[in-house]
């Protein structure tokens, strides 16, 4: 449980993101565009602390929080974007900081360990929008059917307001759609997005430096809560386009061929990176992942089944924690069914190495999972391992 919050609380306007995936990348979306009404922004991910561009050298709890927020403060900040977990919003955070703003990416499997139902997990997801003032405003995307759920137990004075992309779904929206792209095109140069005409028949495109759909959606996700606070459509779009992608997620090493860090764990955050990587690859693509131990073991058969769009699988360890790694790909391996490309290497430095040395030119290898995690935890020890560190070696690519 938290503390109620400090008094002075009241002196920074905070919007908060929630969901299952692209929470950090909609957290640094929203935080960038922000910064066109006034800087600098705190920014608080699971990556970390960060004032503009500084990173704050705080503990990544809830001392810490609070501490970056007198720090914000005393330099100036006036808003704050907060990337919340279900954890945390489980365990009363809506309650403990005044959250003016929810924005609501999606909701996949994950995190059963932790909640032990999908409805619990939707219940602490919806902390944040329960909690919100009577002049709030909730962002949810209209593709996601939980966003219909979340509707219905929103306070009738917060004002919602929604987005989406067509891909999240095989059906029609679950409520009527805000703001939704009329195009998108996906290269290795990141993902160029066309708007639908505004009332006076003009029609935008921005650039985003991040490759694929999904970040179309946060990017979205960013601009209608921008909007919401009073930013530009154009200022926007200008922040969008000069955030660089987030480390870790659809990171691309090489030119052939090319290595994709992403740090998709769960099955459709997997699935939607390998759908990016099979449009843009020429030749063959290889995924090589794990799943981590101690965690939901109900998704991994589901991470497996999604894995079938590679045409090599190569199973390794993720971080297997107290976990037996074979048991664990074991159970991975029963998802994917009849598919003649899969192997298992349990040490995930030599996976990574063997993938690249069968790759050709044309050929993209996923190293999924991890993204940009240091270290890999065993039971009763840890070393560093990053797979970005990995990717670099294996193509004789040197520097940060």
């Amino acid at each position: 449980m938290f503390p109620p919050p400090p008094a002075w609380s009241q002196n920074i306007v905070s919007a908060g993101v929630t969901g299952t995936n692209g929470k950090t990348t909609t957290t640094t979306y929203l935080a960038k565009t922000l910064e066109s009404l006034h800087t600098p922004v705190l920014r608080v991910t699971t990556l970390g602390f960060y004032l503009g561009l500084e990173k704050l050298d705080v503990p990544a709890d809830y001392e810490g929080f609070i501490e970056a927020h007198k720090r914000a403060l005393a330099a100036g900040a006036r808003r704050s974007v907060l990337e919340c977990t279900s954890e945390a919003l489980g365990a009363g955070f809506a309650k403990a900081w005044p959250i003016s703003m929810g924005v609501f990416t999606n909701l996949t499997r994950d995190h059963l360990d932790s909640h032990g139902s999908a409805e619990h997990y939707l219940a602490s997801k919806a902390q944040l929008f329960l909690h919100l003032p009577a002049d709030g405003v909730a962002v949810l995307n209209a593709f996601d059917s939980a966003s219909a759920l979340l509707a219905e137990i929103i306070p009738r004075s917060v004002r919602i307001v929604t987005y989406g992309v067509p891909s999240r779904s095989s059906g029609p929206p679950v409520m009527s759609v805000d703001l939704a792209p009329q195009q998108s095109h996906v290269d290795w140069n990141g993902t160029r997005v066309t708007l639908p005409a505004d009332k006076n028949g003009t029609i935008k495109t921005f650039q985003l430096a991040a490759i694929g759909d999904i970040y179309v959606e946060n990017a979205l996700a960013a601009l209608v809560a921008a909007r919401e606070a009073g930013v530009s459509d154009d200022a926007a779009m200008v922040a969008l386009e000069q955030t660089p992608p987030v480390p870790g997620r659809f990171e691309v090493f090489g030119t052939g061929p090319r290595g994709v860090v992403d740090y998709g764990h769960s099955p459709d955050a997997l699935e939607r990176t390998l759908r990016t990587a099979r449009l843009l690859c020429k030749g063959k693509l290889t995924v090589v992942f794990g799943a981590g131990g101690g965690r939901d073991r109900g998704k991994r058969a589901g991470m497996g089944q999604a894995a079938r769009i590679a045409d090599e699988i190569i199973l390794t360890s993720d971080n297997p924690r107290g976990e037996d790694p074979q048991t664990i790909a074991d159970e991975i391996r029963g998802g994917i069914g009849v598919h003649s490309g899969v192997s298992v290497i349990l040490d995930r430095a030599m996976a990574i190495e063997r993938a690249f040395e069968r790759a050709d030119t044309d050929d993209v290898v996923v190293v999924a999972g991890r993204g940009p995690e240091t270290e890999q935890v065993w039971k009763g020890h840890v070393r560093r391992l990053v797979d970005a560190e990995m990717v670099r070696a294996a193509l004789g690519i040197s520097g940060a």
